[in-house]
């Protein structure tokens, strides 16, 4: 214990705090816990034995410490999702590309300052498939005495969306990887960890989340998608949500009675509750409009439980109709009423020049693999490259050290082949592997399109930049034209995200301001096709200015 404090303390001289908030300090312990859902246990990964793991809690201006110490088999590390880490790339998480995992028996001390962030983001394992388990929410609140900018609610709560596998989901990945095909789809959605109590295994309404209300009263709901590998619609039957934030960023309030969340991705929304006292059910399910893609299409349900109505088995829950899951126009409806607040105290600071415009497409492909079923593979590129994660030293530690041999700075800024991007796609379906960056100046401003590709099948791809956040200034069907689309582009008030749903068969144009110096991994969040090879990082070269360089690494940082 000793020797952690001193560790503690030598951080904290080390990273000086950068602004005027106080220091948090967690202890996380990654530990494997027996856990039973869907008539059936298994051990699973956990933080401090609790699925989802514990909620932290800061303000904006706080230093964060988080003590993990991995007590499992596996290699481990964890991702603060959507915090932005401000010269502190050394704490943001992902194996091997801004640190070395955490090995059995070790720790590591995350040390990050929350700078000009507050809302609801969110943490969790960033390697294998360990998030499937190993998540929780952060929830950070303004500064003191700054109000939020919509009404003060009576209460506050996390909802986390997520999957179950009756398997052990390392087996999952492991067995379809060395077949070369798809893995197993999940075998239930999860509202804060259970699958709910119209789960055909479940025997009484007594399992699965309950939200308890009082009536006349404004909840906050605080909603993650932590999910592996699907989308999903939300719904409260009977009652409309009020959306007022997305992934940590205030939005002008709409209603609507359905959401849409990648996984990756946060909302938050306000649920009045003005009906008559009663149960009234939750329910979250798969939304994937490409049909040959397989989902679990099961429907996680939970129950907002009115005070003083009857909680029996008997007692009547008002249902509501679960959208398909091939439901396009809602989800587009939903995406295309986001909007950030652009208010005094909130702008919108959407870069309008840009120094590096960057189309990248992304999607599926085929190599071959003569160990695999049918002598092939199935994998996942950005501008037909198929990343390759390197092993002996991370991302960060090769550019913070000038280590030669662990990565180029040649990863194209354009496909390497043109063709017709949302129709068949090339007859030659091989990808290029190789571990290639893409540099970028400090303070620079870079428009990214995202170009989903119609190779095996158009798909959505909820895509994630880490370090950053970014404006989504268009999205359109089909290709994008570089001359007529921008024409489109929302420079006014475009919703400010860190992880973007592109459509299916289309384009998602983004903005952001290189103004972070680091290795900053941008990936696919299903994690399928992050394992495929769906990922890159950008290496964002220091400033000349005071604050604008790489802080050193810690004294604890993992070695490989």
């Amino acid at each position: 214990m000793e020797s952690s404090v001193h560790t503690i303390l030598l951080v904290m001289f080390l990273f000086p705090v950068l602004a005027n908030g106080i220091t948090r300090q967690y202890n996380f312990n990654v530990v494997m816990k027996k856990t039973s859902r869907l008539c059936s246990s298994k051990p699973i990964v956990t933080v401090n034995g609790r699925y989802p793991g514990p909620t932290l809690y800061a303000r904006e201006g706080d230093n964060v410490l988080v003590n993990v110490v991995n007590q499992v088999k596996y290699n481990v590390t964890i991702h603060w999702h959507g915090v932005r880490q401000l010269r502190t790339g050394w704490a943001d998480g992902p194996a091997y590309i801004t640190q070395c995992p955490i090995q059995p028996g070790q720790s590591y001390l995350y040390n990050f300052t929350i700078t000009g962030q507050r809302g609801t983001l969110w943490y969790h394992a960033h390697i294998l498939w360990l998030r499937v388990t190993v998540h929780g929410a952060i929830v950070i609140k303004p500064k003191p005495n700054v109000p939020y900018p919509f009404s003060q609610p009576y209460k506050e709560v996390v909802v986390i969306l997520g999957e179950w596998w009756k398997a052990d989901t390392e087996a999952v990945i492991n067995q379809a990887m060395k077949t070369g095909q798809a893995p197993n789809v999940s075998d239930a959605h999860t509202i804060n960890g259970h699958p709910g109590p119209l789960s055909s295994c479940n025997s009484s309404q007594s399992d699965g989340f309950k939200l308890q209300v009082k009536s006349g009263k404004t909840y906050l709901l605080r909603i993650v998608n932590a999910a592996l590998n699907e989308d999903l619609f939300f719904k409260i039957a009977g009652h409309s949500l009020t959306v007022v934030e997305v992934d940590a960023i205030y939005t002008k309030p709409f209603s609507t009675d359905t959401l849409v969340i990648t996984p990756g991705q946060t909302t938050n929304i306000l649920l009045t509750t003005n009906k008559s006292p009663g149960q009234y059910l939750i329910t979250a399910s798969p939304f994937m409009d490409t049909m040959v893609v397989a989902v679990d299409n099961k429907t996680a349900t939970a129950t907002v439980h009115y005070e003083g109505s009857l909680s029996t088995t008997s007692a009547t829950t008002t249902t509501t109709k679960i959208p398909p899951r091939n439901a396009t126009p809602i989800a587009t409806s939903f995406s295309n009423s986001l909007r950030s607040l652009n208010s005094k105290d909130f702008p919108c600071k959407v870069p309008r020049t840009t120094d590096h415009s960057l189309l990248f497409t992304i999607g599926l492909g085929v190599n071959a693999c003569a160990t695999c079923v049918n002598g092939s593979r199935v994998v996942a590129a950005i501008n037909n490259v198929s990343f390759v994660m390197p092993s002996r030293a991370s991302l960060l530690q090769a550019h913070f050290f000038n280590l030669s041999g662990v990565f180029t700075a040649d990863f194209p800024a354009n496909p390497p082949v043109a063709f017709n991007y949302t129709g068949a796609g090339p007859s030659n379906l091989k990808t290029m592997s190789g571990t290639r960056l893409y540099r970028l100046e400090y303070n620079s401003t870079v428009q990214l399109v995202l170009q989903d590709t119609g190779i095996i099948a158009p798909e959505s791809h909820p895509i994630h930049l880490h370090g950053f956040n970014f404006f989504v200034v268009g999205k359109g069907v089909g290709n994008y034209d570089p001359k007529a689309s921008p024409s489109a582009f929302n420079l006014v008030d475009p919703i400010e995200r860190n992880t973007v749903g592109v459509p299916s068969g289309g384009w998602a144009a983004l903005r952001f301001r290189a103004d972070n110096p680091g290795v900053w991994f941008l990936h696919c969040h299903f994690e399928v096709h992050t394992t495929w090879g769906l990922k890159m990082a950008f290496v964002v070269d220091n400033g000349s200015g005071v604050n604008e360089s790489i802080l050193p690494p810690p004294s604890d940082l993992p070695k490989c």
